[in-house]
């Protein structure tokens, strides 16, 4: 990937403000799909993160692979706890808090 040659020179791994977009994009789809198949879709707006703790690099080569799991959901808001593994080791942790939007 692009991001890789310049973060850091030398030493190439994967930015963790990338890892943690990646949990974020996960939430979502999966706020999506554990709606009600009959509600309609919304937007979904990102609202924090929490507790972000990163254990081990992320380099080329590493499939990454997230886990997402609701920690709650009060009307509109959603909360979720994030992992990234590589190899099934902990490379990264957060938890996430969300809300669904009005379409316009």
């Amino acid at each position: 990937e692009p991001f890789f040659p310049g973060h850091f020179p030398g030493r190439p791994i994967m930015p963790g403000v990338l890892i943690v977009e990646a949990m974020a994009q996960t939430a979502g789809v999966l706020a999506f799909k554990s709606m009600p198949g009959e509600e309609p879709r919304k937007p979904v707006y990102f609202l924090g993160i929490d507790h972000v703790r990163f254990r081990k690099p992320v380099t080329p080569g590493d499939q990454l692979r997230l886990e997402v799991e609701i920690t709650k959901h009060l009307q509109a808001i959603w909360g979720f706890k994030g992992k990234a593994l590589v190899d099934g080791k902990l490379v990264a942790e957060a938890e996430l808090l969300a809300m669904m939007g009005e379409e316009k």
